[in-house]
């Protein structure tokens, strides 16, 4: 079965453009070195802090959203109809994730997130993206190859089911719904967030496996 790449037009003006964004990581650092060594900061503890918002805060608020959609059958179709709308109403907005589309995991079909030209991310429900997702050869290979950049995440989903890629933009990211796991049906929505990973929601992982 073939897969499906889907292909949105980039903005190619805005702000997270390659050059600028390596331009940026650079100055950032070169301060983050300069304060250091006027011991003004912890490198350690700045690196505690993107951690902690890039693997725990930040895709704490999809993995609710996730659980709220497993949980609630009209919130899951208000996803599918209008995910901007349904995730606002959980309190999960801001920059980076002004419009929204859910994609939802079926039986038959796997969904896979990329940005094929950047590194465009719905920050208000993953935090910070991983350093993989803004690489050249994630960016590049999950179009050309998405089973072979499934395979190496360790997810093999079967020969018959389809992997679609959805294209993020600086106007349309996109929020990956995994499929529910078996046996959870008496788990509450807590439990059932923390089933839920980052990768997950970017379809690099399934839900009940943490990366």
């Amino acid at each position: 079965m073939h897969d499906d790449h889907h292909h949105h037009d980039h903005d190619h003006d805005h702000h997270h453009h390659d050059n600028r964004y390596s331009d940026m990581q650079a100055r950032v650092k070169a301060l983050e070195t300069v304060l250091a060594e006027k011991g003004l900061i912890d490198p350690k503890a700045i690196d505690a802090i993107v951690e902690t918002y890039e693997t725990k805060i930040g895709p704490r608020n999809g993995a609710r959203v996730v659980a709220r959609a497993w949980s609630d059958a009209g919130f899951a179709e208000w996803l599918k109809t209008d995910a901007t709308a349904a995730i606002a109403s959980l309190g999960y907005t801001g920059r980076q994730g002004e419009h929204m589309r859910a994609v939802f995991n079926t039986p038959d079909t796997h969904n896979l997130v990329v940005c094929t030209l950047c590194s465009c991310y719905p920050w208000a429900v993953l935090g910070l993206p991983p350093v993989w997702y803004k690489a050249p050869a994630y960016r590049s290979r999950a179009v050309i190859d998405p089973r072979g950049v499934l395979s190496e995440f360790g997810l093999t989903p079967p020969e018959t089911k389809k992997i679609r890629v959805w294209d993020s933009t600086a106007e349309l990211r996109y929020l990956v719904i995994p499929e529910r796991p078996e046996g959870t049906d008496g788990l509450g929505e807590e439990a059932l967030a923390d089933l839920v990973s980052r990768d997950a929601m970017i379809g690099t992982a399934v839900a009940g496996v943490k990366p």
